[in-house]
């Protein structure tokens, strides 16, 4: 039921919940008023639902989601102050990303994702540093499947996108110049820990203001200050990680 609700349909009624989980409408309204009490659903005064608040606490403890993002969000407020710029944190979910951090410069491109949103790995700059490092078994799927294409430059040619992958390997960073929209391009690097490349960090730029060799230094620095960071909690007991060296994307 809760997999019934998406960013186009935020808010339900009951019967549209039924019908999305192919439920009984007896049954659903069983279940939702389960769902209520607990607190994973609230019903609104329109006396439609939405997703309640305990989902976010509760997801709030995913190891993947919230110690990675207490430790990224210094060192990417950092970069946003030197740039102004989209900053975007990401890991890979089976064959997706999912966005687990952005911030928003005022006067920056637009970009389609949001926290917590779903993409694919072929077109992003994040998305390809996570498939560049994923394991083999994980890159064969994505190259075997069809590449969804979002505009007239996005790479669906396995071939191609396997060198770009090579290539990513090779200089340590991502470039995607308009794979996704045909303002924006972005340039994103690895973050690691210990059992290896766990997430991704970009900046996300108009097209025609872009610089990408500029870029990536300060997008490298901000994930290898971010892989020390990761390095460091994995040796200290539980807490904050101090981020000794946060300013060095400066």
């Amino acid at each position: 039921m809760l997999d019934a609700f998406s960013p186009a349909s935020p808010a339900l009624s009951l019967s549209e919940l039924a019908r999305r989980a192919e439920l009984p409408l007896p049954t659903a309204y069983r279940r939702v008023a389960e769902l209520v009490r607990w607190g994973a659903l609230e019903r609104g005064d329109d006396g439609r639902y939405r997703i309640g608040l305990r989902l976010w606490e509760v997801g709030s403890l995913a190891p993947r989601g919230l110690g990675l993002r207490e430790l990224a969000l210094p060192i990417m407020e950092d970069l946003y102050e030197v740039t102004h710029e989209n900053v975007q944190l990401a890991v890979r979910q089976d064959l997706e990303l999912v966005f687990i951090e952005r911030i928003a410069g005022r006067h920056a491109v637009p970009v389609l994702t949001r926290v917590g949103g779903r993409f694919a790995l072929h077109a992003t700059g994040v998305g390809l540093v996570l498939l560049a490092y994923a394991p083999a078994e994980v890159q064969e799927q994505v190259l075997a499947a069809p590449l969804e294409r979002y505009t007239e430059l996005t790479v669906t040619d396995p071939v191609r996108l396997r060198r770009r992958l090579a290539e990513v390997r090779r200089v340590g960073y991502a470039v995607s110049d308009r794979q996704v929209t045909m303002d924006a391009l972005s340039v994103a690097a690895p973050i690691r820990a210990p059992e290896g490349v766990v997430a991704a960090i970009s900046l996300v730029v108009a097209h025609d203001r872009a610089d990408p060799v500029a870029l990536a230094p300060l997008v490298q620095a901000a994930g290898r200050v971010l892989s020390r960071a990761l390095g460091t909690s994995y040796r200290q007991a539980p807490g904050r990680v101090p981020l000794r060296s946060r300013h060095e994307t400066q």
